[in-house]
């Protein structure tokens, strides 16, 4: 009884060990995507997408690596929570803009906090918010390419058909939002190719396979391809089983074939 009892707690200190080192990785996951109606004359734009900061300060391990590689960032929401000091908010985003230009949209957690507050500093910082609104980047030859954000989904905040009409009609299109339902307002003549999104944490833990949200992935649906990303931080427990943690590298380009 007393051997079944220690090699009980032994396994239990194990799995626990794993479940941090799983919350606290540092992964950096590559993707291409390939869409033959990408602009040809912007060759490839690479995105840094991270989502779900919450409690953790973001390593060094995962702003090196990308560094001359990333065009923009893109912050997917719950860059904070409640608890959390605005100067630590303040030092993850001064992190991230050495990486690039970057861009947030609002998520649940980010709204726990006193959000005109955390408003001001995006703004003092350079960090350009796109509540259901876009941005246009456009190459020498007049070819778009458009980021649009919406707002919190989850306080029905968001406006999807504000962020469309702020953003170029021929150009295209890629979606961050906090929630990765927001695919059920995108219609196809939206043209929107790509959605970035967090939220879930990849269900976070996994019990014998089983969590209440599925592991992030990426998903062709017939309106648009959507990312979802188990996100960078934790929320409630700082522990992880079948979701490490991750943030993301995105090459976009014009080739004939979209990742899988």
């Amino acid at each position: 009884m007393v051997i079944t009892l220690v090699f009980l707690f032994i396994l239990g200190g194990c799995l626990l060990i794993y479940m941090l080192r799983e919350a606290f990785l540092n992964n950096i996951i590559e993707h291409e995507f390939s869409f033959p109606d990408f602009p040809k004359s912007l060759g490839s734009i690479s995105i840094f997408f991270i989502s779900d900061i919450h409690r953790r300060t973001i390593s060094d391990k995962v702003i090196n690596p990308v560094m001359g590689k990333a065009d923009i960032v893109v912050i997917g929401g719950d860059l904070t929570e409640k608890g959390v000091s605005f100067e630590k908010v303040k030092a993850n985003l001064r992190k991230l803009k050495q990486i690039g230009p970057v861009y947030f949209v609002w998520g649940n957690n980010d709204y726990e906090v006193d959000y005109h507050k955390l408003d001001a500093i995006l703004l003092e910082l350079g960090i350009k918010v796109l509540a259901n609104t876009a941005v246009t980047f456009e190459s020498v030859k007049g070819e778009k390419f458009c980021l649009l954000g919406v707002d919190d989904l989850n306080q029905e905040r968001d406006r999807l058909d504000l962020a469309l009409l702020d953003a170029e009609e021929s150009g295209f299109k890629i979606l961050a939002s906090h929630y990765p339902n927001i695919t059920d307002k995108i219609l196809p003549e939206h043209k929107i190719r790509l959605v970035l999104s967090g939220h879930t944490h990849g269900g976070q833990i996994h019990i014998l396979g089983y969590s209440p949200h599925e592991r992030g992935k990426i998903k062709k649906l017939d309106n648009t391809v959507l990312l979802i990303s188990n996100g960078y931080g934790t929320t409630s427990i700082p522990l992880r089983l079948g979701a490490p943690a991750e943030c993301h590298l995105i090459t976009l380009n014009g080739n004939s074939v979209i990742e899988g």
